[in-house]
């Protein structure tokens, strides 16, 4: 007698013994995938390191040796010196600059605190203003930044001991490192995945899963290429501005908005709180000029800046932005507040393509009412 499930009931019985052996050996699988992601970790950085100079080396193939037989391996080689010259300017300017103000932010922490105090009871005396509850506001800060000053000072010589983890990761950055040239160089890894995708689907489906493919790239170069720009741009302008506007640890704060800024729609409140908390315990007049800085850099990124180097890369209305920070930021943290509104642009564009595709099927538009044939 064959059961009324026909064909399916294997595989659904199937699927789920997978699911409940998943379910109760969870952690040895948890285990067994970090390991997996460890030894893979190499190449994904390679690919990480590939996808992001792909851009630039397209553009000095083209417009800058476009007439020379190996324009390719010139633009390898001219994208990778770029490359290693922001990273010297990282390690020999940006980073110890950045280090030495979190150390003496550290080590003053107790005089910038003290000092705040004062500020705050000479306030409080001048005005005749609620003392008690000021002053419990203030002692709960003060213990609060006085916690995150110890970590610090006990995190921050293990931090700066690179030397295991440089010794520890040479080997894998090297293997990045080669793996990114030959992806970018005679990878053949995207042919030999179309040549797959062609064996194993139907040629219709084969195309339109290529074509969404491409889309998703376009989306994900132009969304992360014009963030990385945009970002750089506005931490260069916040230094600038903080030297100009005498702000104490220009670099330390530059950094932040800079790195931050790489966040959408957030970015700025997020890089501007915990420069706040510091520039209020040095100077809270210089946090107030930066607290109007930050307005007007944020306000010059959100209008002029950003919408030229970005454009409507994403295609996504600001709620669907918000909804796709908080809920890949909920699930994965920073990277997934990055990646999370490409991921989000992509799905839109393809959901958006099948519902127009339905829509034309069906005669109608999207308030219902039959399409024009002559439009």
């Amino acid at each position: 007698m064959v059961h009324p499930g026909g064909p399916f009931y294997l595989p659904a019985g199937g699927f789920a013994d997978l699911f409940y052996v998943g379910l109760t050996h969870f952690d040895v699988i948890t285990i067994r995938i970090k390991m997996f992601m460890k030894v893979l970790s190499p190449f994904i950085a390679g690919f990480a390191i590939a996808y992001l100079l792909n851009t630039p080396m397209c553009f000095f193939e083209r417009k800058l040796y476009k007439n020379n037989k190996h324009k390719r391996v010139l633009a390898i080689t001219t994208v990778y010196l770029l490359a290693l010259a922001v990273v010297v300017i990282l390690l020999n300017l940006i980073i110890p600059q950045v280090v030495q103000s979190i150390t003496d932010l550290a080590s003053n922490m107790q005089t910038y605190l003290t000092s705040l105090d004062a500020l705050v009871k000479n306030l409080t005396d001048q005005y005749q203003l609620d003392s008690d509850g000021i002053s419990e506001m203030l002692g709960s800060y003060q213990d609060m930044m006085s916690n995150i000053s110890d970590t610090v000072s006990k995190a921050l010589p293990q931090i700066l001991d690179v030397g295991v983890a440089v010794g520890n990761g040479v080997i894998s950055g090297i293997t990045a490192v080669i793996s990114s040239v030959y992806m970018l160089g005679k990878g053949r890894l995207v042919p030999q995945l179309k040549k797959i995708i062609y064996a194993t689907l139907p040629k219709r489906r084969a195309d339109w899963l290529l074509e969404g493919c491409s889309q998703a790239n376009r989306i994900f170069v132009g969304f992360i290429n014009g963030k990385l720009i945009d970002s750089a741009i506005i931490g260069v302008l916040c230094f600038i501005l903080c030297l100009i506007f005498r702000i104490p640890y220009p670099m330390l704060v530059s950094v932040i908005v800079g790195v931050t800024n790489i966040i959408p729609f957030f970015g700025p409140i997020i890089g501007a709180i915990p420069c706040l908390m510091i520039l209020v315990i040095v100077d809270p007049w210089a946090a107030l000029r930066f607290f109007f800085l930050v307005i007007g850099l944020q306000q010059f990124d959100g209008n002029i800046l950003g919408p030229k180097i970005l454009g409507d890369s994403t295609g996504l209305s600001a709620i669907w932005v918000l909804i796709a920070i908080v809920t890949c930021g909920g699930l994965f943290g920073f990277p997934g507040m990055v990646l999370g509104v490409p991921t989000f642009a992509v799905l839109y564009s393809l959901v958006r393509e099948w519902v127009n595709k339905r829509l034309r099927r069906k005669g109608i538009d999207g308030d219902g009412k039959p399409i024009d044939p002559m439009t």
